[in-house]
């Protein structure tokens, strides 16, 4: 069901993030005609959310039993899974999307991770922590192949900075077509051809949201088919098998994995994850929202509905982005 625009003109807006105070500082520079509470998402109440009429923010307030009186909820994230599962937000509430790129930031995470592996850095730094003199010989990126499983706005930011450095990219997308005019992709294949692709790569980068089509793509069936590549995932965990993560580090169908976003977030403590040493860890930071991106994005939103028109940005709630 497609939800209809509110009735009435946004007014009362509870920001719930890390950032709410500087974000409500820059929006009321522009609109000091509304009404701003802020919190982090952990803190805001039933009471902040039956005062307001529109929300912002990446994720569903845990302490708040129901949306209250919101009406419009703009999400401030790359992905709006947490609004769409596990338990959908009502019909009648729209639900849009900050437009901000977050490809070039998590293209950086990627590469530093990816330079370290090739490198050998926590190797030498365990070397280093025992004044242990360790020569070994480090092959270069460059002439190495990647495989970029998404090829939206941040798997082209991928695939782009990797084929600077002389890396392969192969994409993987649902419909696996691409502008040849424009992508920064080698080669492209649909889904299907997961199995077969990764076998071939050295590096495989998950840049998927988390929707029915894309939860549990990458299955312990297609980790078995992997050749000693290492995993990044940067997109959401629920699209990976973490359980079936150790034993493919153990058994070498991958030699390491860098995640930096889980199925259960914060990862728990019980998590052999936390301990393995070829896997490293990052608290979903690859891809961080600047005030700038939340503020621009919720105001392009905010005119068009003043003008009682329909945002570009509204989430298509079937395909989940």
């Amino acid at each position: 069901m497609t939800p209809s625009l509110p009735t009435i003109a946004p007014r009362r807006i509870v920001v719930g993030t890390r950032a709410h105070a500087e974000i409500i500082a820059a929006l009321r520079t522009q609109r000091p005609d509304l009404e701003f509470r802020g919190a982090a998402h952990t803190d805001v109440t039933d009471g902040d959310l039956a005062w307001a009429d529109t929300y912002l923010g990446f994720k569903r307030p845990p302490r708040a039993a129901t949306m209250g009186s919101v009406r419009w909820v703009h999400c401030t994230g790359a992905g709006v899974d947490s609004w769409l599962a596990p338990v959908a937000l009502h019909a009648s509430i729209l639900l849009t999307r900050t437009p901000e790129s977050f490809g070039p930031a998590i293209a950086e995470w990627a590469v530093a991770r990816i330079f370290a592996f090739q490198q050998q850095l926590p190797d030498l730094a365990a070397a280093q922590r025992d004044h242990r003199w360790a020569p070994r010989d480090v092959p270069r990126v460059a002439g190495s192949r990647a495989l970029v499983v998404g090829t939206g706005d941040v798997g082209s930011a991928i695939a782009r900075a990797l084929s600077t450095l002389g890396v392969t990219v192969t994409g993987v997308s649902r419909t696996g077509a691409a502008e040849p005019a424009t992508t920064p992709f080698h080669s492209m294949h649909r889904v299907e051809a997961l199995s077969r692709l990764v076998g071939d790569s050295d590096w495989i980068v998950l840049a998927l949201p988390d929707t029915p089509a894309t939860r549990g793509l990458f299955s312990r069936a297609v980790l078995e088919c992997c050749r000693g590549a290492v995993l990044l995932n940067a997109g959401r965990g629920a699209v990976l098998d973490e359980a079936a993560l150790p034993e493919a580090l153990d058994r070498g169908w991958l030699r390491g994995a860098a995640l930096d976003v889980f199925t259960e977030e914060p990862l728990p403590a019980s998590s052999p994850l936390w301990d393995h040493p070829r896997v490293m860890i990052s608290p979903h930071c690859s891809g961080p929202t600047s005030v700038a991106g939340a503020t621009s994005g919720f105001l392009e939103c905010l005119a068009t509905l003043e003008r009682g028109e329909r945002p570009r940005w509204v989430v298509d709630r079937e395909r989940g982005y």
